[in-house]
């Protein structure tokens, strides 16, 4: 239950506090300066695990670990401040868990793109969507695709990141009898289970900041190996701040992305980030009251056109796509209303942009903590999803499996689509199958095709 905002008290406000006051309409919405800026910095606390965790991924791909976080601070900045200013939410904006794992391993690793040409796609993913968001089209998109198969999606990209934590520590390892097993019980994986049951006892003890705690943490724990024992030194010094570096800046190959081999994947870059931030749109605006008089989330257009915009300009910038964080409901917790939240959550991100080499410090099992438990809290939809109807509980059930399975969340999508379109034929639910929905399976039809 979110808290009750705190009544200023103290001195008496000051010219600033009056401006802000007025623009944000911080009174009116029940809150206060003071409230509003508590409210950023939990927020933050929540979410800033995206500025180590998403160089670390993106760095899979060949983008530089430092650029790659310059990158992240930059589109953080920005793109939260805009959802301050113009859409006036309490919501960070940020690179998105899912997103830059399907940039890293289905694009990139799994089906051979560069990585400037993955961010093409990432560009013209963006586009697309500040067409749906500026044109208001979601009601229409919303009813092709059935809700089974939203909620099945977001369930198995959170497998699909657990899964990549689990391999990225060693704790799953390739076995040639029995595809994966357990790996060995060595120094590394010992200090991840360590930093992995710490991170989960602060999760659910409810600490603000329990994934970051738990990054530093686990990097505290592996800073003594090669040192003190093993072989491997996996945390060594290089230095505390640097200028940002942006080499990957306008790397984006925006004309290579334009085949038609690649279109699928424009397309569930596309699907993924709208039915994420929408979904999150929703939650927050139900959790906190956050509505319209008619009883919308509150300034949906315009959150969804600065997400859309945030999604079009990270690929320039060098990253995977920004979306709405579902972190934003620590901030919305502590009694955040309205985009002064957002403004402080963007300004808390600066000082980390010279921060690439202290960062860098970060081993993969201290961050693979954290990717366990992002797969957690991305599995809670699966309660929604009616297991008691086959024909839609197997379409969901395959787009959930087949995401760590196959190792590509473009693969899960498409077998989900293919499947829930050829089960309405052959049960003569034709009604049931949507303009939209039969474009998504011819394309992952076509996606399919092109991939072997």
């Amino acid at each position: 239950m979110p808290q009750s905002p705190t009544p200023y008290s103290g001195s008496p406000p000051t010219q600033a506090t009056n401006a802000l006051d007025h623009y944000f309409n911080v009174s009116r919405r029940g809150s206060s300066v003071k409230t509003e800026v508590l409210a950023g910095i939990a927020t933050f606390l929540a979410g800033m695990y995206i500025i180590v965790v998403n160089p670390a991924i993106l760095s899979d791909a060949g983008i530089p670990f430092s650029a790659a976080l310059s990158a992240t601070v930059v589109i953080s900045f920005f793109s939260s401040l805009a959802m301050g200013l113009y859409a006036r939410n309490p919501i960070l904006v940020a690179p998105g868990m899912g997103m830059n794992a399907l940039f890293t391993y289905t694009l990139v690793l799994g089906a051979g793109l560069s990585w400037e040409v993955a961010l093409g796609c990432v560009f013209w993913s963006g586009v697309l969507f500040a067409v749906l968001a500026l044109f208001n089209v979601r009601e229409a998109i919303i009813e092709a695709i059935p809700a089974s198969l939203r909620y099945a999606i977001t369930c198995g990209i959170g497998l699909f990141i657990t899964f990549i934590g689990l391999k990225n520590a060693g704790f799953i390892v390739a076995n040639p009898a029995t595809l994966i097993s357990l790996g060995d019980l060595d120094a590394s994986l010992i200090t991840f289970f360590i930093g992995l049951m710490v991170t989960a006892i602060l999760v659910i003890r409810g600490f603000n900041g329990a994934l970051i705690l738990g990054i530093a943490l686990t990097t505290l724990l592996a800073a003594p190996m090669g040192r003190l024992w093993s072989d491997e030194v996996l945390v060594a010094w290089q230095g505390l701040a640097a200028w940002p570096d942006f080499s990957a800046v306008m790397k984006v190959d925006i004309l290579g992305a334009l085949k038609v081999a690649y279109l699928p994947f424009i397309f569930v870059m596309l699907f993924t980030n709208f039915f994420d931030s929408l979904s999150c749109f929703m939650a927050l605006s139900e959790s906190a009251d956050l509505k319209d008089a008619n009883g919308n989330p509150r300034n949906l257009k315009r959150s969804m056109t600065v997400d859309a915009f945030a999604s079009m300009i990270a690929a320039p910038l060098g990253t995977s796509a920004a979306q709405t964080f579902i972190e934003s409901g620590a901030g919305v917790a502590q009694g955040g209303r309205t985009g002064l939240t957002a403004v402080v959550i963007g300004v808390l991100f600066l000082p980390f942009l010279f921060l690439s080499p202290l960062l860098s410090l970060v081993p993969s099992i201290a961050t693979a903590p954290a990717l366990v438990l992002v797969g957690l809290f991305m599995m809670a939809p699966i309660g929604k999803i009616d297991w008691s109807r086959l024909e839609e509980a197997f379409p969901a059930f395959l787009a959930i499996i087949l995401m760590p399975l196959t190792y590509s969340i473009t693969l899960g999508i498409a077998f989900g689509f293919i499947s829930f379109v050829l089960i309405r034929l052959a049960t003569g639910k034709l009604d049931e199958i949507k303009p939209a929905m039969w474009v998504s399976a011819l394309l992952a039809v076509v996606m399919l095709l092109t991939a072997q």
